[in-house]
């Protein structure tokens, strides 16, 4: 993974698909920053943070990811993989369905992912600081370029979907907590049903995860 480092930005995703505009994709690519003033969340919000918190966009071929890893559930895959990066380093993050990362109740973060033709874009958010009462933030300190390194390592590993569908299982039962936006409505996940391609079965509804 090719990463370069801005020390400030509108949006890491912005960013980057311009960059590839430009220039063309050859390599994975990472934009990464500590001072986002114009994110991209999930259905069209902004997702800002404070100077100090970690905000990063990657680009890879969909060709570099596991073959049983379906594109629409490839949001659970990138989050849960940096979940696990951040676990190894001792958060109790855990990752509400399908793109949230929580520490207890509290959001520090999320993904969003989108697909252009063979390429695969995901954005990352991460509160390492204090952001406001809504928000939570991540429970360690951690060394971004580390935790990147590590992150892209376990990428580069092409762990199965199945692996990761099978420990995201487990977790899901948090989920059900909480509530999801779908077509701009709160719905509660305390009777819906993780399917194995890691969309959900929710009012008679088959959502995915892609965003």
């Amino acid at each position: 993974m090719h990463i370069i480092k801005l020390d400030k930005v509108d949006s890491t995703q912005k960013f980057l698909k311009e960059f590839i505009k430009s220039n063309g994709y050859e390599v994975p690519i990472c934009i990464v920053t500590d001072n986002q003033t114009d994110g991209i969340g999930s259905r069209g919000n902004s997702w800002n943070g404070k100077k100090g918190n970690l905000f990063f966009s990657f680009v890879l071929d969909k060709n570099e990811l596991p073959n049983d890893l379906q594109i629409q559930s490839a949001s659970i895959y990138f989050s849960f993989l940096l979940k696990i990066v951040l676990k190894e380093f001792g958060s109790n993050v855990w990752l509400k369905w399908p793109n949230d990362f929580y520490v207890n109740d509290k959001k520090i973060g999320g993904t969003i992912t989108t697909m252009n033709q063979n390429l695969i874009y995901c954005g990352i958010g991460l509160n390492l600081l204090e952001v406001s009462k809504e928000y939570g933030k991540l429970d360690i300190d951690i060394n971004a370029d580390l935790t990147l390194k590590n992150y892209f390592s376990k990428i580069e590993e092409k762990i199965s979907w199945k692996e990761i569908f099978r420990d995201f299982k487990i977790e899901y039962a948090f989920s059900q907590n909480f509530k999801t936006t779908i077509e701009n409505e709160k719905i509660s996940l305390k009777n819906s049903v993780l399917n194995k391609d890691g969309s959900i079965q929710v009012n008679n509804k088959k959502v995915f995860s892609l965003r």
